[in-house]
């Protein structure tokens, strides 16, 4: 009844391909709208915005850049983590080298430095792929993690081998630093991830989305229907590796103000991957909602016995946490292996269909 379609008629093919062919979709995207651009800011507080909106904001663009690249292109990867060091390191070096730099255009320059560096660590899927990519990307992982602490210009030669972000300010507004406010960096990374976010939704339902999902399903069919494997392998890391790149620059500059090497270690790639496989591979919406459950849900499940009055010791807390987060990622994976974006889509089928059970 939701999703009563009787009456939406397509007289065209062009309408029958748009971005939101049944109408009740478009309305569920503005009410999600509705509630980042508007309900949460006037509900939220200062820890709901720094524990919960933000960094889901950035985990999903992570793993949608990934996703392009593992989800559409069926390139494995395992140094998402190393590409987003790349590109907050990026950052911070233009900041520094170029002070009055607007801080938005070196988040997007930043993203330029990560898709060069993902190109050249791209260039062996020319010649491998499967398990001996993700051998070759790892590789990536640990050596640019090793570049990022020995390598001292890159941190200005800091004694603390971190990296401090300053204090930037856009129109008179701190938007970054110590002095920038919560609900000021909710609304800049929500208009950057919004933004990346129409970027790719239209890139994946182009031709070179179709040429990419050619090559993940059978690249040799797909060479030999005059489909560039260079060029789209190569393409493919790219737009990935930007898209990492600028969710490695707001990690840092947006979120946690501070950086050592250690923090885009390999912790951070198998994070960034299982929510991209747990909300879906080859889908956008799977990355906000992988993102939800791996990135939200611990932080409000640790919440609940503090605000019932519950006296259970922190510890006991934390172990209940990781029992629950992981039972609820196995019984998703059995019930549709898919991911969460593919068990979204099956409940909208039958709210189409209903109450017919066919």
């Amino acid at each position: 009844m939701l999703y009563r379609t009787a009456g939406q008629f397509k007289t065209s093919y062009r309408a029958d391909h748009a971005l939101f062919p049944v109408r009740q979709d478009a309305w569920l995207l503005g009410a999600i709208l509705v509630l980042a651009l508007f309900v949460f800011p006037l509900t939220a507080n200062e820890f709901v915005f720094r524990a919960l909106l933000i960094p889901v904001l950035i985990y999903a663009l992570a793993a949608l850049g990934l996703n392009i690249l593992t989800g559409y292109a069926g390139q494995l990867s395992l140094g998402t983590g190393a590409f987003m060091g790349v590109g907050a390191y990026a950052c911070y070096k233009l900041t520094t080298i170029f002070p009055d730099l607007n801080l938005i255009v070196a988040i997007a320059l930043s993203g330029f430095v990560s898709a060069a560096v993902g190109i050249v660590f791209g260039l062996p899927s020319l010649r491998i792929k499967g398990f001996y990519l993700a051998i070759a990307t790892l590789a990536a992982q640990f050596f640019l993690v090793w570049l990022f602490d020995k390598w001292t210009w890159l941190y200005n030669d800091n004694a603390s081998g971190a990296i401090q972000v300053p204090t930037v300010a856009m129109f008179g507004v701190p938007i970054a630093g110590p002095n920038a406010t919560a609900i000021v960096q909710y609304y800049v990374v929500l208009a950057i991830v919004g933004a990346i976010t129409f970027f790719c939704i239209n890139i994946t339902r182009g031709r070179i989305g179709r040429e990419w999902k050619a090559v993940r399903d059978m690249d040799i069919a797909a060479e030999l229907v005059g489909i560039n494997l260079m060029k789209s392998k190569l393409s493919a890391f790219a737009v990935s590796s930007y898209v990492v790149g600028v969710a490695g620059a707001l990690f840092v500059f947006l979120w946690r103000g501070a950086a050592e090497p250690t923090a885009f270690d390999i912790p951070l790639s198998f994070r960034v991957l299982f929510i991209a496989i747990i909300g879906g591979l080859g889908s956008i919406l799977g990355n906000f909602l992988g993102a939800v459950l791996i990135v939200a849900l611990p932080v409000v499940i640790s919440a609940l016995p503090a605000s019932f009055g519950l006296p259970i010791a922190s510890a006991t807390v934390e172990h209940l946490n990781t029992m629950t987060i992981g039972a609820l990622i196995i019984l998703f994976l059995i019930v549709e292996p898919h991911g969460l974006a593919r068990f979204w889509t099956s409940i909208r089928e039958k709210l189409i269909m209903w109450p017919f059970p066919h």
